[in-house]
């Protein structure tokens, strides 16, 4: 079944209670939710039935002192076949549910990226080309979607129910969540974690459109310069660009083409150049020093914003085209 909508016909008004399934994954989720409800609904109505059945037969009465021959050897069976169909029922429960976990978390292949940053109490979206929203985000219909998603100050959660999406964003960490919507129109965001005094009012919307509307309408953003762009010059604003680029004269890593490469550090562990990485680097600059080289880099906290720290994360990445070693 392709369509999994409760609705109450009332008045010639269908009143749903659930939103629209607009992703492939909402069918998906809608489905085991169902059919979850449907066999515990049958599963209470046989038991209610069978205390009934008991209550009636073995009530108090002149009934109740009646001696009946107990087979322990088919109570034995009967209570071995009811826990194993419990047991089976439990597990098929539990596959499709991880199942559906691990395909809903597993990052797609060739998807559209948009950088997302929680704040208090707002959503600051950023498409590739650099155009920027707040609070509302515009995406092309039958694309998947991949959001990368930050926060500035507490924690936060992105929450599309038509969707059938959410997932928590945590300060000083990189959280990825992907879908594909298949019916245009706008459909409602929420911030599903309490995060302060004005929580309620940290809402937003997702607007699908028709890939030729949305190509239109990214071409007439203004756009302040892409991510790598804005990042480039942060770099060279705050002195980076001295250490860790060309013939710098201070002794410290070069950074183009580092992004994805494994590096030694100073108490001989290993770690890969990824976003947290260089984050961590960026703000607490003593704590993974690679090997050979002294830990003298000062830490920015509190002279960049989350939202900087992304893009010089966005320069970074693209230092390879840029630069040589």
């Amino acid at each position: 079944m392709s369509v999994w909508i409760i609705s109450l016909l009332a008045d010639g008004v269908i009143v749903q209670f659930l939103p629209p399934a607009a992703t492939p994954m909402a069918h998906l989720v809608d489905q085991l939710f169902f059919w979850m409800v449907g066999i515990s609904g049958v599963v209470a109505m046989a038991l209610t039935a069978a205390i009934g059945i008991v209550m009636v037969r073995y009530r108090r009465g002149a009934k109740r002192n009646r001696k009946f021959h107990i087979n322990k050897k088919r109570e034995l069976w009967v209570e071995f076949t009811w826990s194993l169909i419990v047991f089976v029922a439990f597990m098929a429960f539990f596959y499709a549910g991880a199942n559906l976990y691990v395909k809903a978390f597993s990052r797609p292949a060739q998807a559209l990226r948009i950088d997302v940053t929680g704040k208090q109490w707002m959503w600051k979206f950023e498409h590739p080309n650099g155009a920027r929203e707040i609070d509302t985000l515009h995406v092309p219909v039958n694309r998947v979607i991949e959001l990368e998603m930050s926060s500035v100050d507490v924690i936060h959660d992105f929450d599309v129910p038509a969707f059938r999406v959410k997932h928590d964003v945590v300060p000083g960490t990189h959280m990825h969540l992907w879908f594909e919507p298949t019916r245009v129109g706008s459909y409602d965001l929420y911030c599903n974690q309490f995060c302060g005094l004005g929580h309620s009012k940290m809402r937003g919307q997702i607007v699908v459109m028709k890939q030729d509307e949305y190509a239109n309408w990214l071409q007439h953003q203004q756009v302040p310069g892409s991510p790598s762009e804005q990042g480039a010059e942060l770099f060279r604003a705050h002195g980076c660009s001295g250490c860790h680029i060309g013939n710098a004269t201070v002794h410290a890593p070069h950074l183009a083409g580092i992004y994805g490469k494994t590096v030694h550090l100073s108490d001989g562990t290993t770690k890969i150049v990824d976003d947290a990485y260089i984050r961590d680097s960026i703000l607490f600059p003593k704590r993974d020093v690679v090997a050979g080289y002294p830990p003298i880099m000062p830490s920015f906290r509190g002279q960049l914003s989350e939202g900087e720290i992304q893009l010089i994360i966005s320069y970074i990445k693209a230092m390879p085209h840029r630069y040589k070693r």
